[in-house]
């Protein structure tokens, strides 16, 4: 076994009747058609994710899946590639011989497995009877480990461990482990004192049976009951956990079809209900709604619901609309110093690959005002070598332009330098100067207007202002891909792709910056009346 996954020692629970935990039944539904056989612990995890996928998996249509991204393929081969590592300090394996699909084979095998006592079964099948009539629940933790201990088997038992390719245990990682050990309990007559997550890293997390039971409980009868059922749950769209789904593409046209409120930045699930609740089930009618009605409701507030109603106003009119600050003198959230034009102005943007802890790129667009002149930079590192290399040349390069504004998109660029500071030894002193001529055009965008796009994000923005990338398909996700890709086979192609999606980005946020500042400047023009100032933009020669 290995040293990074050391098993802790078991207490001796005396069998059946020493059960740290109790389990109680699942509820019963009323007697109806159980539509589905087996509910594997696959299904449960994907179920608290999306209730939605879960149904999908089990009867949709596979034909209307999405293929899988470059980036999720890589995923998956990153996970195989932490399984393999893990399941090395766990030798030799014992794996039980079935026909993929055939449970009730695989179950039985394993039985056999655990009554001869071996010491590790990988791939385990546990299955026992649900209370819903028809139903079998099945268990397939990566790991069971003999531990001492008595169970049916005698004086052993076996504890279940879920490899995960995730750095911290969540909870949906946890309750699934909790559902392991629910079923082998159930097996071997005993629960394991604990169930296990190899995470990355090393790290072997013991879950807190006790404190899981019911929320697995809870769970569990509501994913037999959502897949029992013969609708589908609610379509709700969420980029951040839907973007990687096969039933994206599926869920996506459904929702724009309907004009679904949850395509709306700021619908979150909760508010969601809550609109439903008073029912605003559409955008017209959220539209329609007065922020002071939705402002009291949990979770909203002036600020929140004024922002929704906008939203919904500026999807239906395709137009841009400011918000308001009462406490401004010109009436609007920005001043012309959160957007200041200089003669020069620096476009940056960084690209990292996260799962080997490296900056390889920065880049920076230096757009001179005056003369319209562009030029991009590609500080490359090209390997964990260079990184430092790189980084002082990010230095050099905006030090060379010590009164330039340095505009980005989101806080990454500003939080990754003040990382690297600390990396490489950079006085605190020059990096907070740098740092005070950072100005985050996310920021600014949402702090000051209402656009009538699904999301704040860079490409959703830029796209509506006019502005498009070369590649189709790059993105963030996509850019990691193509730099693992490049330092695999050293092929040039997937690098200049990496560089001209950087350089897009930073003319990206060139063009929204642009677009923010000609639309704030009629607020300003109040400003600068108001004080009897006159105020020229900077425009040389682009427009």
């Amino acid at each position: 076994m290995s040293a990074s996954f050391p098993l802790p020692p078991r207490t001796d629970t005396g069998g059946c009747s020493g059960s740290p935990l109790r389990f109680p039944a699942e509820a019963i539904a009323p007697q109806s058609q159980a539509y589905i056989r087996w509910l594997t612990d696959d299904m449960l995890f994907h179920y608290q994710r999306c209730h939605r996928r879960a149904f999908l998996d089990v009867y949709g249509d596979p034909s209307r899946q999405d293929p899988p991204s470059d980036y999720l393929l890589k995923l998956g081969q990153d996970s195989l590639n932490h399984r393999a590592e893990v399941l090395q300090g766990f030798q030799p394996l014992h794996r039980p011989q079935f026909a993929p699909g055939d449970w009730a084979a695989g179950a039985k095998a394993t039985l056999d497995l655990m009554a001869q006592g071996v010491d590790t079964i990988h791939q385990a099948v546990l299955v026992m009877p649900a209370a819903t009539e028809g139903v079998q629940l099945v268990s397939q933790p990566d790991l069971l480990v003999k531990q001492p201990g008595w169970s049916c088997w005698g004086a052993w038992v076996y504890a279940p461990i879920d490899i995960k390719l995730g750095k911290k245990p969540k909870l949906d990682y946890q309750v699934v482990a909790a559902y392991h050990a629910y079923v082998l309990s159930r097996v071997q007559g005993v629960w394991p004192e604990h169930s296990y997550l190899a995470l990355r890293g090393g790290q072997l997390y013991p879950i807190e049976l006790g404190r899981l039971v019911l929320k697995l409980q809870d769970t569990l009868n509501h994913c037999l009951q959502d897949l029992r059922s013969p609708h589908p749950p609610e379509l709700f769209i969420s980029h951040s956990r839907c973007d990687l789904c096969h039933w994206f593409g599926h869920c996506y046209g459904e929702a724009k079809t309907q004009r679904h409120l949850s395509l709306l930045p700021g619908v979150t699930p909760a508010r969601y209900e809550f609109l439903r609740q008073h029912h605003i089930n559409t955008v017209a009618a959220l539209a329609e709604t007065d922020p002071l009605y939705l402002a009291p409701l949990p979770g909203f507030g002036e600020a929140v619901a004024e922002k929704l109603i906008h939203q919904a106003q500026a999807l239906i009119d395709n137009r841009a609309i400011p918000r308001t600050d009462h406490h401004a003198p010109h009436g609007f959230p920005l001043w012309p110093e959160d957007l200041p034009e200089a003669e020069t102005e620096l476009f940056f943007d960084i690209e990292a690959a996260p799962d080997q802890n490296l900056i390889y790129l920065h880049g920076v667009l230096v757009v001179n005002r005056l003369t319209g002149a562009e030029t991009f930079h590609a500080l490359l590192a090209e390997s964990h070598d260079d990184e430092h290399r790189a980084w002082r040349d990010f230095l050099d390069l905006v030090h060379a332009y010590p009164d330039a504004p340095v505009y980005h998109f989101c806080p990454y660029e500003a939080q990754t330098v003040r990382k690297l500071g600390q990396r490489y030894g950079t006085a605190n002193r020059h990096i907070d100067a740098l740092l005070s001529r950072f100005f985050d055009v996310h920021k600014c965008v949402t702090d000051g207007v209402t656009l009538p796009i699904e999301s704040y994000a860079l490409k959703h923005i830029a796209r509506w202002v006019g502005f498009d990338w070369r590649d189709e398909g790059a993105n963030g996700a996509q850019s990691i891909c193509w730099y693992n890709a490049w330092a695999e086979t050293g092929d040039r192609a997937y690098l200049e792709a990496i560089l001209r999606y950087n350089e897009d980005d930073c003319r990206a946020t060139y063009h929204v910056k642009d677009w923010l500042v000609k639309f704030s400047e009629p607020y300003w023009e109040r400003l600068y009346a108001a004080h009897g100032l006159a105020h020229e933009p900077l425009r040389g020669n682009r427009d």
